[in-house]
């Protein structure tokens, strides 16, 4: 069932950006805002997004939805999709609202897609691609870090994603494959040291980064884990801000500290490292797929490394299911989508000429 009409909902760096990257992809595309926008390439119209009988009719006559809004409105916005049949997309990672989206596709009668981000997304379908080039699995092992180039202070770090979305992550329990048993395990826990294009950088556990893969791989892989990637010493600070402070007792007013003292930067950049290991005819391998993307130009804006990675991983999505590549119905799982035709799509193909080494 192709479509054509699409509404992306919330028109911030990364929605907007979507919106045009849809717009390029042919799609007849339709931004809502809570705020009148101009000069946008695309048609706009206002709506109070926490409303659902307002959501409800400003999704008239639209064939699928892209969601960038908090993850706590999802919940809200996938619901209306549902009704109305559309096809669903979105951005997040939060697990609770993966669940209630995964209890609607069982009676959808379009798709619905939710965590078609960097993590969960992007890293899943790189991560899958690995695995499926052995007989037998050993581990899977997923990082991305997205980060200022040129960092300033102790904690490293400038908040280019959003506040609720990161302290979310921080704070709540990671699913994790260790030794063939399926644990929850603390987040920020688990440090190790990773070095890519020779930047040192440290690894630690975060939730939500592994999407489905914990049940998709379960009894078939000794380890799995996803790790969030900072510059070094950044999570004995985090540590110490949100369980010394007893900070984690106001995740609103932790993530106002943090957005104020660590303001979003131009010059960012998203490192991904992916790793698999396994058997083959050959022997035991490791598969590894390991990227540093930079600010590119879109549309003749610059435009920062996080906003386009997230923005492009989505739009591949919606690119595939209009082209017939991927379900039109039920539950989209990321590691189910095959890396090769995702990157063949015109934007899919930016994760292809968007990468540079620090060095190059």
């Amino acid at each position: 069932m192709s479509f054509n009409k699409v509404a992306v909902l919330g028109l911030g760096k990364v929605g907007h950006l979507a919106a045009e990257l849809l717009t390029g992809a042919g799609f007849d595309v339709t931004g809502i805002d809570a705020r009148p926008l101009q000069g946008a390439p695309f048609n706009t119209r206002v709506a109070d997004l926490t409303d659902l009988e307002a959501l409800r009719v400003a999704l008239s006559g639209q064939e699928a939805v892209l969601s960038c809004l908090p993850y706590h409105l999802n919940i809200g916005v996938s619901t209306v999709a549902h009704g109305l049949g559309l096809h669903y997309f979105d951005l997040t990672e939060d697990v609770p609202t993966t669940k209630h989206i995964r209890e609607l596709a069982k009676t959808s009668r379009g798709l619905m897609a939710p965590q078609c981000g960097l993590a969960p997304g992007f890293i899943g379908i790189v991560g899958a691609h690995l695995a499926e080039q052995f007989e037998t699995i050993r581990s899977i092992k997923l990082r991305v870090g997205a980060l200022p180039q040129n960092p300033t202070g102790l904690l490293g770090y400038a908040f280019n994603w959003s506040p609720e979305g990161v302290v979310n992550e921080y704070l709540n329990d990671c699913e994790v494959i260790e030794e063939g048993v399926l644990k929850t395990v603390s987040a920020m826990e688990w440090t190790e040291t990773i070095y890519i294009d020779g930047m040192k950088l440290e690894a630690f556990t975060t939730s939500g980064g592994l999407g489905t893969m914990c049940e998709t791989y379960a009894d078939r892989i000794e380890n799995l884990d996803y790790k969030t990637m900072r510059y070094p010493g950044h999570v004995n600070l985090m540590n110490f801000f949100f369980h010394e402070l007893l900070m984690r007792e106001n995740r609103a007013e932790a993530g106002r500290i943090l957005t104020n003292a660590k303001p979003p930067v131009d010059e960012d950049v998203v490192y991904v490292h992916a790793a698999a290991e396994g058997r083959t005819e050959g022997g035991m391998r490791r598969k590894e797929f390991v990227r540093a993307y930079y600010p590119i130009e879109i549309g003749g804006k610059q435009r920062t490394a996080i906003a386009w990675t997230t923005s492009a991983s989505v739009v591949a999505v919606i690119e595939m299911v209009r082209d017939g590549k991927l379900p039109q119905s039920g539950f989209l799982k990321q590691e189910e989508i095959p890396l090769k035709p995702y990157l063949a799509t015109r934007t899919g193909a930016y994760y292809e000429t968007g990468h540079r080494s620090r060095r190059g």
